[in-house]
């Protein structure tokens, strides 16, 4: 019987193997066959996950938004690795697999462009990584680090491509971000070509300037209809991060605004700052010093914890938004790289930004009116960097890599000596998993056995 079945399923399965050809062809034809469905499947899966590239409290620390009341040695900036695995394992394989296994243009070109989305956001956190020989599974286990410089390059073409390929009349199924206005996908993706355009200012000024017109011209976001954002539901499957820390039991009364941030705002009666935090017992807002130790924090009801609305079980997250358009638009055209007013474009930042966080510009003109925040083109620089990194709030990566661009604010804090890192390091998993290329990485970057939190990306100018 043995000898029966063994050259049976050796035959099905060569036949079926030379036939997967035109079987492949069938099923993508058949809107109800398993591997059409994956690729939105995949897609989705995979902006589940973006929530995490802001609300991580990390990212909180390395931009200083949140001092820690306790527990606080992970917010002092200790030395050790980042994994970063997760972000290949989860989001970056199922965006490949969608690519490489559908034929159905708007679904490739919009897993494409979140791929360089979070690629972008890879680089800009660790520096050199896994790019050109990743995502290839058993094919290749331990892959090359690609240079930034070389990443960003490719991140330019890729987002490009992806935008060329779109039907704005095709849409596009379990859409959870934009619910399949393609429109809106073309303009996010020439967005973040404009944002890392501007992320070279320092580095590499003449091809950020060209980078930034291509975008510019190519058509942005228009509107904060035109915003980035997930939006949690108020269900505990699909909650906000930091409701399920703070809210649900245990309650974890562990996070206020910093001192910083709010010495920012109070001054000068920001609307923004009865939504970031909440008021102290006695009506005031109080930040804590970023760093302090626990035996030196005082009574909780004497700080300013994160704010209701923003720990809400239904929180939304931004991602990328008009306001930061606009505030890139004011610096660019600071820089002379555009022909457009800055002054008009920082008021215009600072007035989107308001009604983003609170929904209303109910006091803007007075906010605006503050001798700190009404333009000044003597101190232009500044005042766009500052307002800007206000409006990050809650998106601590962002926020701290727009820092280490233009190095403002510049009254960071250094807890018990440590200045703010400069990059994450890399996990002591990947210099065991993938030595030869970790030690090239590292060497190349930073110089032998220099895999430290203060090695500087290539793009991050002294």
């Amino acid at each position: 019987m043995k000898n029966v079945l063994i050259p049976f399923t050796i035959v099905a399965f060569l036949t079926f193997s030379c036939d997967i050809a035109s079987f492949d062809d069938d099923i993508n034809k058949n809107p109800n066959a398993p591997s059409e469905a994956s690729a939105p499947q995949l897609i989705a899966n995979a902006m589940l996950s973006l929530p995490s590239l802001s609300s991580s409290p990390q990212g909180q620390y390395n931009a200083q938004f949140l001092a820690k009341t306790d527990y606080v040695n992970d917010s002092q900036y200790p030395e050790g690795g980042t994994s970063f695995y997760w972000l290949y394992q989860g989001p970056l394989i199922n965006l490949q697999a969608a690519i490489d296994h559908s034929n159905v243009d708007n679904r490739i070109a919009v897993a494409r462009i979140l791929k360089a989305y979070y690629y972008w956001h890879l680089t800009d956190r660790w520096g050199d990584i896994p790019y050109s020989e990743a995502l290839r599974g058993t094919k290749n286990f331990t892959p090359a680090y690609d240079t930034q410089e070389a990443i960003y390059t490719s991140l330019f073409d890729s987002l490009k491509a992806a935008s060329a390929q779109i039907n704005p009349s095709g849409g596009l199924s379990n859409d959870i971000m934009y619910d399949g206005d393609m429109n809106k996908w073309i303009r996010f993706s020439n967005t973040v070509r404009l944002l890392m355009a501007l992320r070279l200012s320092e580095v590499d000024p003449q091809r950020a300037e060209s980078e930034f017109n291509d975008a510019l011209n190519d058509g942005i976001m228009e509107s904060n209809d035109d915003n980035f954002v997930f939006r949690h539901l108020p269900e505990a499957n699909n909650q906000n991060y930091w409701y399920g820390q703070i809210v649900e039991p245990p309650v974890r009364e562990w996070w206020a605004l910093s001192e910083n941030l709010v010495g920012m705002m109070k001054p000068v009666d920001d609307p923004r700052l009865p939504v970031y935090g909440d008021a102290t017992a006695s009506g005031d807002y109080v930040g804590l010093p970023f760093g302090t130790d626990e035996d030196e924090v005082p009574s909780l009801d004497e700080l300013s914890l994160l704010g209701d609305a923003i720990h809400a079980q239904d929180a939304p997250v931004y991602l990328v938004t008009y306001a930061q358009v606009l505030f890139a638009r004011a610096e660019a055209a600071e820089r002379d790289w555009i022909a457009e007013n800055a002054g008009e474009n920082y008021r215009r930042a600072i007035e989107q930004s308001l009604l983003q966080w609170t929904g209303s510009t109910d006091g803007f003109d007075e906010f605006y009116a503050h001798p700190e925040i009404s333009y000044d083109a003597g101190n232009a620089m500044e005042q766009i960097a500052s307002q800007r990194y206000i409006h990050l709030f809650m998106h601590g990566y962002e926020g701290w890599a727009e820092y280490r661009r233009t190095g403002y604010p510049d009254h960071m804090v250094s807890p018990n000596g440590r200045e703010v890192p400069l990059r994450q390091s890399y996990a002591s998993e990947e210099a065991l998993n993938n030595t030869e290329n970790y030690n090239e990485a590292v060497q190349r970057q930073f110089g032998e056995g220099n895999n430290t939190l203060y090695g500087r990306l290539w793009w991050d100018v002294e």
